[in-house]
């Protein structure tokens, strides 16, 4: 039990008849490691293609500026769009507040909550920091945007 927070990235990897073969995509489904078909799934049915592309747990902090940012103040557990912009914003206040561990309280507020984790401004705290600033510099390129768009969900 506790607050888990996903990132997922989803690519529209749809191919259509008028699209140039350069363009399309090759989805392949296997299991158990062997390069055989799932005779359940149709690569050609497949539309998206969902990433996890950063998970955290119990960083209290992050997903209070994503309910506040993002999902208008409502946690409900349920999938946000999140714009790249976003997730630059969110970086760059990690940033800030590892650069000056005073602006914790007024940048990246820690926010209580049914195992939500502590609030406490330690080394616990800044660590789920700098595995942001990890987790989602990658994600700032024009080629991670252009693989798709992104989507927060927590879950407690």
């Amino acid at each position: 039990m506790g607050l888990d927070m996903y990132l997922y990235r989803k690519t529209y990897v749809k191919n259509w008849d008028y699209m140039d073969d350069g363009k399309k995509w090759a989805v392949t489904v296997s299991r158990g490691g062997e390069q055989i078909p799932v005779a359940q799934v149709d690569p050609a049915r497949i539309v998206y293609v969902t990433e996890e592309v950063a998970y955290w747990r119990k960083a209290n902090q992050v997903h209070a500026w994503f309910v506040r940012e993002v999902q208008g103040g409502e946690d409900q557990c349920e999938p946000h769009y999140v714009e790249q912009g976003q997730l630059a914003e969110l970086v760059s206040l990690c940033r800030q507040v590892l650069a000056d561990h005073s602006l914790a309280g007024e940048l990246l507020p820690a926010q209580s909550g049914f195992f939500f984790g502590g609030t406490d401004y330690d080394e616990y705290y800044f660590g789920d920091l700098e595995e942001t600033v990890r987790m989602l510099e990658p994600l700032l390129t024009d080629e991670a945007r252009s693989l798709g768009e992104f989507e927060y969900r927590s879950s407690w």
